[in-house]
């Protein structure tokens, strides 16, 4: 049966181009790139600063201004500070979308980075903060930036360190008229020393994120910062002086000075500055009576930025924040709450997707809740020496976490013996924990003191425990009791989350003694740890919201509109051909797991599949086999329905292959490359894949994919940290998940080394017993000949041969001779008259491969006798290769031939 597209009429034809101009349009004008509405001012400003402005400061500068803006038209505007180790190019983008709505952008270097001079004094007041006073001052001075009086309209913005910068500017500077911190501290002290103990692996990035070749040991800190850090990180506590200077840097110092309306925006995963820092902004500021808005997202210094949704609803709520505070324009924004949690997965496979909630307050980090109770025992754990081996929580090192695939929040690893569990009954509902759990523990120590880190876990039903977003509460208690019993109870208040227990999950508390991230000390002790009763996990009654909307959207909305008519125009058609479709079945084919008939397969001056025919029978094993061009892939793509035939058929188990057609739900294939979730473990992409189906989960066999998959306990790892032989085997896995009846398989052993090669041929073997069968594309022509039962060769589009493998490899012209004296065999073989060559076996120190061409074996056999050579074995020698090489004439780079 011939398939091809049904010939338009004119009208047709014109309809058709219509849309298709007017989509390209559209699309044309939504990507073309438009005209910049700003211009760019680069310049290199000297500041006066330091505790007595004596100190000269140059601070490389760029000046995003409207072009609109002048002395007739002034403009408010935004000091732009860029995170720790970064410079005014890390926020380019930022300080392009702000001026493109109107705002001049003030993006600067802080002194110590980039081409600014001086050295990092962590937003010190007297240095960092005063430095932006300075450039207040510059923008004061220019006559198109908008005044009140003689100050400027201008808001300060910053994330992490520019965050802390504009805190600290709004309490410093009262001409700061708004300000947006993001994913900042409150206080440096809590956040290097939480608990008391000394938060290091995060302590060390940011001190190493300066290189200075003339002072190895502090880069380009000034010298009081890097002597506290050096003190700090040898004996793992600070100093009242240390303290002191770190809490100079701090916001909470000087919160009650804020007058600026503040938007506060916090990571919810982030373990450098949590929630709670966020938290404690927001209350000091607050208590004040000056206006604030607090937002949680779904990112942070582990996190990044978030889906999508989440950077669009962020850039609303800051858009809406300077607009009415800069601008005047709008009613004032609330002093709302919002927040956000992870609802699904991308459609598209991007990533994940964020559902966003609000509250007309911000209720702050405790609150009522759900109370679960906690079940176990008292128990001792060990303090290792020197805090090593220690667990892992998360991998605050950006470059080790880029390195595993994951982000710095997404691991978490517990040593034996040096940890103890306390587990809840499983939940009989999904619980919503948004705030920070708190739970009462009790601890005994021989030594009076004990470092401990207490740990929030999600212990799913399928799937491996988690710490939501790898956050955890270190804790150096004193005066404890030697003895357990009697130990009184400590409240501890964990790190606050945004996260979702589901039903089925238990929740469990996780008590250790060393953590990688953290300090720990040097004594190895014992201690004994008990939970007393239940883990209190807080509750917000939120309001969903909508993602924000864009101009994009407006876009896509006219795209959408234009993409809808195209395809009502293609669906009349494709109703038309429908018609014409043949959805008859075979009753003699219906045991016959795949037959292909006549197939070809056409592009627009090039003909990928000429003629095509052959039969899959249930119990075989069937190689296709072919030259680079030869039309094994084309075929397998139209075979599994991923591209149509210009001609012929193609029936599984009778039915004729129409895409979407039911009887596939019998096929499973592996065709163009293994394509898995990266943020998913293996487990779950094989679970996500078979949900998709919409088969019951009792149908799929997972345990028996497992095992074929051979990953051990790197199923429940995520796929983004899997080598490409690891990724191929589960996609195997997933082919077979179901025991679907024809398995398709397109170069299953790529990737794989010589023992996974070895295991997957026993694996084909084993699948095509019970009358299921295998059809499988290779170049590695000896694992075929190993594994497969029949071959189809195709050459130039077309099947040369098929058949069994004994019966395409046939009679050998050459042999193989195991001889007693292989020097005086290969003398008499070279003058015998008909052997055109003679080599050593591989592998083989005692034989001859002899090519006889003809010559009967008998002759070779007599000639070697007669000179006294003992034969232990004379067997014919082909292989298939030298099958395949016949059949394809050596052409190993066939192409395509021309319609």
């Amino acid at each position: 049966m011939r398939l091809r597209l049904p010939s338009l009429s004119r009208r047709q034809m014109i309809s058709g181009a219509v849309v298709v101009v007017l989509v390209a349009g559209l699309v044309g004008w939504a990507a073309a790139p438009k005209p910049k509405s700003f211009r760019t001012l680069d310049q290199l400003v000297t500041v006066h600063t330091g505790p007595d402005d004596s100190a000269a400061v140059t601070l490389d500068t760029t000046l995003y201004l409207p072009k609109s803006a002048g002395a007739g038209h002034p403009v408010p505007a935004i000091l732009l500070a860029h995170g720790f180790g970064g410079t005014k190019q890390s926020v380019r983008s930022d300080a392009e979308l702000f001026a493109e709505q109107g705002y001049a952008v003030l993006a600067w270097t802080a002194q110590g980075f980039g081409r600014s001079t001086g050295e990092i004094h962590v937003d010190s007041p007297d240095w960092e903060v005063k430095d932006a006073q300075r450039l207040v001052d510059w923008l004061a001075a220019r006559d198109d930036i908008r005044k009140d009086g003689a100050d400027p309209r201008v808001a300060a913005v910053g994330g992490s360190y520019g965050g802390a910068l504009s805190l600290l500017l709004a309490a410093q500077d009262p001409r700061i008229d708004a300000i947006v911190p993001m994913i900042t501290w409150n206080d440096l002290v809590n956040v290097f020393l939480p608990g008391g103990v000394f938060k290091k692996q995060w302590a060390g990035q940011f001190f190493g994120a300066s290189d200075n070749p003339d002072n190895p040991q502090c880069g380009r800190f000034a010298a009081d910062i890097c002597r506290v850090y050096l003190n700090i990180a040898t004996t793992g506590k600070a100093t009242p002086a240390a303290e002191a200077l770190l809490r100079k840097s701090s916001p909470s110092q000087v919160l009650d000075k804020i007058k600026a309306p503040t938007l506060l925006i916090q990571g919810q995963v982030d373990t450098l500055f949590p929630l709670s820092e966020g938290d404690a902004n927001a209350r000091g500021i607050a208590a004040n009576g000056t206006p604030v808005r607090v937002a949680w997202f779904t990112g942070g210094h582990d996190g990044g930025t978030g889906p999508q949704s989440e950077v669009d609803r962020l850039r609303l709520l800051t858009g809406q924040w300077l607009d009415h505070y800069l601008k005047g324009n709008g009613k004032a924004p609330e002093n709302s709450f919002t927040y956000s949690r992870v609802s699904g997965l991308n459609a598209q496979g991007r990533g994940l997707v964020t559902a966003a909630s609000k509250t007309d307050t911000y209720p702050g980090l405790r609150g009522d809740g759900t109370s679960v109770d906690l079940r176990g025992p008292a128990q001792q754990i060990a303090n290792p020496p020197d805090g090593n081996p220690a667990a892992i929580s998360s991998l605050p090192i950006a470059g080790l976490s880029s390195l595993l695939g994951a982000s710095g929040a997404d691991v978490s690893q517990e040593i034996p013996g040096q940890h103890a569990d306390f587990y809840s009954a499983p939940l009989p509902a999904s619980v919503d924990a948004t705030g920070a759990p708190v739970v009462r523990l009790r601890a005994a120590s021989p030594t009076g003191e004990a470092t401990l880190f207490v740990k929030l876990y999600d212990v799913p039903a399928k799937g491996a425990p988690s710490i939501p977003d790898g956050l955890i509460a270190p804790l150096h208690l004193t005066g404890l009791p030697k003895d357990i019993a009697d130990a009184h109870p400590i409240t501890v208040t964990l790190p606050a989350v945004v996260h979702r227990f589901e039903a089925g999950s238990r929740v469990r508390v996780t008590i250790a003694t060393a953590d990688t991230a953290y300090w720990s000390p040097a004594e190895p002790e014992v201690y004994s740890v008990a939970v007393d009763g239940a883990i209190t996990l807080p509750a917000v009654a939120g309001t969903p919201i909508a993602n924000p909307d864009v101009i994009w959207r407006y876009v896509l909305a006219g795209l959408v509109a234009a993409i809808a008519l195209a395809l009502l125009v293609v669906l009349l058609i494709a109703r038309r051909r429908s018609r014409r479709i043949d959805r008859s079945i075979d009753a003699d084919l219906v045991d016959t797991p795949l037959v292909v008939r006549g197939l070809r397969k056409e592009y627009k001056n090039f003909v990928a599949v000429s003629k095509v025919d052959f039969t899959v029978n249930r119990g075989q094993v069937v190689g296709l086999l072919g030259p680079n061009g030869a039309g094994k892939t084309t075929s397998l793509r139209v075979l599994m329905g991923l591209t149509r035939p210009t001609s012929g058929e193609i029936l599984v188990f009778g039915h004729r292959l129409l895409p979407g057609s039911p009887v596939l739900s019998r096929v499973g294939a592996l065709v163009e490359g293994p394509g898995f979730l990266p943020h998913l473990t293996g487990a779950q992409n094989l679970e996500l894949y078979w949900r998709a189906t919409g088969r019951p989960e009792a149908d799929a066999h997972f345990e028996e994919a497992y095992d074929i998959a051979g990953l051990g306990s790197a199923v429940h790892r995520r796929v983004s940290t899997y080598s490409h032989g690891m990724k191929q085997r589960l996609a195997i896995a997933q082919a077979m998940l179901g025991l679907p009846e024809l398995l398709v398989l397109d170069e299953p052993t790529d990737g794989l080394d010589p023992p996974q090669i070895a295991e997957m041929r026993k694996v084909l073997r084993r699948y095509a017993t019970g009358g299921r069968a295998v059809l499988v594309s290779s170049h590695l022509l000896a694992e075929v000949e190993q594994t497969c039962t029949d071959v189809v060769v195709m050459h130039r589009g077309e099947v040369v041969a098929a058949g069994p493998v004994a019966d395409i490899v046939g009679d050998s012209p050459t042999v193989q001779l195991d001889v007693s004296d292989v020097a005086e065999a290969e003398k008499v073989l070279r003058d015998l008259v008909g052997v055109s060559s003679v080599a050593a076996a591989d592998g083989h120190q005692s034989s001859l491969v002899v090519n006889v061409d003809g010559t009967p074996r008998a002759e070779v056999v007599a000639a070697l006798v007669r000179a006294g050579v003992g034969i232990d074995r004379v067997m014919p020698r082909r292989r298939l290769e030298d099958a395949f090489l016949s059949l394809v004439g050596g052409d190993t780079k066939a192409s395509g031939e021309r319609p």
